[in-house]
């Protein structure tokens, strides 16, 4: 398909058609539900029922989303997202749970969570939380950044271009989410940008909600790139408003 005369739904449509999920959640009617929607929607969808069967489907084949429940027979999900995470799996990962409390929702999303729902799902916004984790990972109908160069502050490099933070020329480990939140605060660097704005750019105009995981993120980030994570030079707090990214690491 050339995306550049295609119109948007049929942009959209090609780009499910391109992705592998991975389900893992022991509540058999519900997999059922979320598994045929989203295949009707072109994703393809593999399923497991518990830890053991999701490090299997992952030993087997490549997937581009995880959706991984929190309560699993054979263990937690947001321990087994701080697992994923520690052996350098970078695969975006939603997690679904039961439990709605917001210290569950910022927990997963400190152990590397890109996103995280509360049961029960609607299919609907499902869809369209997915659609904007990997409109992230693979920007679709965008003007490729080939050539593009590194945008840098203090000893740090981004690489729109190749997706990755270098610091002195060492790629450091980010998630999906995490790289989405920096890049969008580094094409708009010196720019304070509020939450709302900084959710749209990094996860597209389809996801409403920007709660606590921006916070969650940034205090990630700065614990990376920052050498004091409570006094920043780089990602910066605009009080009122937001964040920003400054170049030149000087303090407000």
């Amino acid at each position: 398909m050339d995306l550049s005369q295609a119109d948007p739904a049929a942009i959209v449509e090609a780009m499910d058609e391109t992705h592998s999920l991975l389900l893992v959640d022991d509540d058999a009617r519900l997999t059922d539900l979320v598994a045929r929607y989203l295949k009707e929607h072109g994703y393809r969808v593999r399923e497991a029922a518990n830890l053991a069967g999701m490090r299997r489907a992952l030993a087997e084949r490549h997937v581009d989303l995880i959706l991984l429940d929190v309560g699993l027979p054979d263990g937690d999900g947001i321990r087994a997202c701080q697992q994923l995470r520690t052996e350098g799996v970078d695969t975006p990962i939603i997690l679904l749970t039961a439990r709605g409390d917001e210290i569950d929702r910022v927990l997963g999303l400190e152990f590397g969570a890109d996103d995280y729902l509360s049961k029960p799902v609607s299919p609907r916004e499902l869809l369209a939380r997915i659609r904007a984790r990997l409109r992230r990972v693979t920007p679709v109908g965008a003007a490729p950044r080939v050539g593009s160069e590194p945008i840098r502050f203090g000893a740090f490099a981004l690489d729109l271009e190749q997706r990755q933070l270098l610091r002195d020329h060492t790629a450091l480990r980010l998630t999906s989410g995490e790289f989405a939140i920096l890049a969008a605060l580094a094409e708009h660097a010196g720019r304070p940008l509020t939450r709302d704005h900084l959710m749209n750019l990094a996860r597209g105009e389809d996801y409403s909600s920007a709660d606590r995981s921006i916070d969650v993120m940034v205090s990630r980030l700065r614990k990376l790139i920052e050498d004091d994570s409570r006094h920043p030079r780089f990602l910066q707090t605009v009080w009122g408003v937001g964040y920003v990214l400054v170049l030149s690491g000087t303090p407000r």
